[in-house]
């Protein structure tokens, strides 16, 4: 397989694996539903997740088939790609763990970006679009201990460029040392 297909492969299934985590996110901290974007990921992600909630059913607000769907979907783009290499029945357990693993840096982008719209929103005076509300829905949950441990000085609010600061930190720094066990 050319190296050109396989980014392009990866590109896809990063994108759809994103969309999952969004999905399960969104599920999570119960986004509004009736957003066109939130019926939009709900519709792409449906033909996936919905045959999945037979066999794994939703925990309180934690959508484990979304979940599940996602590692399988980061695990199956490494057992294509591996496929045409050699592939041992031994490496797939490997393989799942580093998909999940992968998720993780799916989830760090998530909230990464969800702060940079949010902060860039609020400075340009456009924060109560409903597009920038569900944005700000899915990421208050992580947001959360940084402004309860940062207060706003003055009209300034710090506690962004924390949350981003550890975020870059855990990708930076503590994802290598997870991947370096694998």
């Amino acid at each position: 397989m050319s190296p050109g297909l396989i980014n392009i492969l990866r590109l896809l299934v990063d994108l759809y694996a994103t969309i999952l985590i969004v999905r399960l996110l969104m599920q999570l901290v119960q986004a509004d539903f009736f957003h066109p974007v939130s019926q939009t990921i709900f519709k792409l992600t449906a033909p996936i997740v919905e045959p999945l909630h037979r066999v794994f059913p939703t925990i309180g607000g934690f959508n484990t088939a979304a979940l599940i769907a996602a590692i399988l979907t980061k695990w199956a783009f490494f057992l294509v790609v591996m496929g045409f290499g050699e592939l041992y029945l031994s490496q797939l357990p490997m393989l799942l763990l580093i998909a999940s693993i992968s998720l993780v840096s799916t989830l760090i982008d998530i909230f990464f970006y969800g702060i940079l719209i949010v902060a860039i929103s609020s400075w340009i005076g456009t924060s109560a679009h409903p597009t920038v509300r569900l944005v700000s829905q899915i990421i208050d949950p992580y947001m959360k201990p940084f402004r309860n441990l940062i207060p706003p000085i003055g009209m300034i609010d710090i506690s962004p460029m924390v949350a981003i600061f550890t975020l870059m930190f855990i990708r930076g720094q503590l994802l290598p040392l997870l991947n370096g066990l694998f």
